[in-house]
């Protein structure tokens, strides 16, 4: 019976997580006024009202899709691991930020749908509640993260990278511009710009 409750509860998750895939297609090609159970169910390939019995509200279809974006732009291990046996630098810095914007600007469809998420939230409060915490959540992990792997910069110095970063992917995803100028040259120009000297002393 446990075995038979597992695999109930592992295809639960398998088809949670293609909901919340599906989701975030439609967010991204539609905006959030085309997000609906509906919009969800056919963008999946399955009966009309199966979105709904996993995800009760549009308010817990966009939890949903926000922990599927946390998931799906997560840095990958491999890289982590290569970037950590680095002592950390300026340079090694530079090379953190550079690959957020990489996995930013490589998975268009999960920043653009970010990005509605938040238009969203400055409509609607409930959403802005359920948004609000993640957000906050995950800037108080990269400033974890900074650290304690002896990165340079402070939290103060980390908020203007999001802020930066966040205008550069908006410039990059609707009208650019400089659209002849690389992403990732961007990024690495902002950390020699944004991040002061003295943070950067051995």
């Amino acid at each position: 019976m446990v075995g038979a409750t597992l695999l109930v509860v592992a295809r639960n998750n398998e088809r949670r997580t293609e909901l919340a895939d599906a989701g975030l297609a439609v967010l991204a090609r539609e905006g959030a006024r085309g997000l609906t159970h509906r919009a969800v169910d056919r963008e999946a390939g399955v009966p009309i009202g199966t979105s709904s019995n996993y995800f009760r509200s549009r308010a817990d279809l966009f939890d949903g899709i926000v922990r599927r974006i946390g998931e799906r732009l997560a840095p990958e291990p491999a890289v982590l691991e290569r970037l950590g046996r680095r002592e950390p630098s300026r340079e090694l810095f530079a090379d953190y930020i550079s690959d957020i914007v990489r996995r930013m600007n490589t998975h268009r469809d999960l920043t653009i749908a970010l990005f509605e998420l938040r238009l969203e939230a400055a409509r609607r409060p409930e959403v802005a509640q359920r948004l609000t915490p993640w957000f906050r959540d995950a800037f108080a992990a990269d400033v974890a993260f900074n650290t304690a792997a002896g990165l340079p910069g402070d939290a103060a110095d980390i908020a203007l990278f999001h802020y930066a970063i966040d205008g550069l992917m908006l410039d990059r995803l609707t009208v650019s511009i400089d659209p002849d100028s690389a992403a990732d040259a961007v990024a690495r120009d902002l950390v020699d710009r944004l991040l002061p000297e003295a943070d950067c002393a051995p």
